[in-house]
């Protein structure tokens, strides 16, 4: 569908500028679209630089809008040894793993020599989680630009004494490149595993700073970028990033609670089959009286006895199990 609307700013601006205010696209991808012809203001084809003044209405052919829509977002569990980015000598870049054989789920396309897929957001060789890798200039801008402020979280295991002082220091109070770093949020999940949220993305920047309160990272995965998790996707697959994710990521929306359901009660709060009274469920019989045969009917006899039901007492009936039927041949 063809993308139109009109600018209602009171100074004039550049049309690149104004589509990537707009999240329609980036300023290199609408630099793109001008030149080939697929942007017009007012009617009148847009030609590279040009300014929108106050009421006029630029329109996007739907050529453009399809091509847009068609860009790749793509969530992939990267497994230790892969290298996010460009590879060097014998290293495997992610891209190379993004196959149809390692997808997750359907995708409406699959990643091919012509999709120029780049990862947004650093993680290391050694380090294994969520990677985002996408052509769309604007998810890259929200996830990694200078503005951005989604956290990411990530579960570390290490090794060494792991203390309230050490803790204290991870949160705040340390320094890289003679940087300050922003304080960090640092809670421990398991004796010697810890989790961490941070709000940003210096090199290497966990291990670093393990290693400056001597404590040595084992093993370090990344569960979450800003609302969208890794959850149960396996390792080494892949799967395509949704529309909702996608708006979620550029609006900076909080990640889910996870909240009981009010109507169901939780499972803890029942008692225990061993705590249960005796005889719960049960019905209750006669002192004396023996207990009726479960082949028996109400009124039907058995020798040269009837077997007459109690009065107030109910039998279970038996469900028998659905004959086999012999197919026509």
């Amino acid at each position: 569908m063809a993308w139109t609307k009109t600018y209602s700013g009171d100074e004039p601006l550049r049309i690149n500028k104004w589509l990537a205010l707009e999240g329609v696209c980036s300023r290199r991808e609408a630099d793109s679209l001008i030149e080939q012809g697929l942007v017009k203001v007012d009617g009148e084809r847009a030609v590279s630089g040009q300014k929108v003044e106050t009421g006029q209405t630029v329109f996007l052919a739907q050529k453009a809008s399809r091509r847009l829509d068609n860009q790749l977002s793509i969530l992939f569990h990267k497994p230790v040894g892969i290298v996010s980015g460009t590879p060097e000598g014998d290293e495997i870049p992610a891209v190379r793993l993004l196959t149809a054989d390692s997808l997750s789920g359907k995708s409406h396309a699959i990643p091919g020599r012509y999709n120029k897929l780049a990862p947004l957001g650093r993680l290391d060789k050694d380090s294994r989680g969520l990677l985002i890798l996408s052509e769309d200039g604007v998810l890259a801008k929200a996830v990694i630009g200078p503005e951005s402020e989604l956290d990411k979280e990530y579960l570390v295991k290490v090794k060494g004494d792991v203390t309230p002082e050490k803790l204290d220091r991870l949160r705040h109070g340390l320094e890289l490149d003679g940087r300050q770093l922003k304080p960090a949020i640092v809670e421990p999940v398991k004796p010697q595993e810890l989790k961490f949220i941070l709000r940003e993305g210096r090199n290497r920047q966990i291990r670093r700073m393990c290693q400056l309160v001597e404590l040595r990272v084992v093993d370090l995965m990344r569960v979450r970028v800003g609302p969208l998790e890794l959850a149960g996707l396996p390792e080494g697959k892949w799967r395509p990033i949704s529309s909702r994710e996608r708006s979620a990521l550029l609006n900076g929306d909080a990640p889910r609670a996870r909240k009981p359901r009010p109507d169901k009660p939780e499972r803890s709060g029942r008692p225990a089959r061993d705590e249960r009274p005796q005889g719960a469920g049960k019905p209750l019989r006669r002192a004396g009286a023996s207990a009726p045969r479960r082949d028996s009917k109400p009124g039907a006899t058995t020798g040269d006895k009837r077997v007459s039901p109690l009065k107030g007492e109910k039998f279970k009936r038996t469900k028998l199990k659905p004959r086999k039927r012999t197919p026509i041949k």
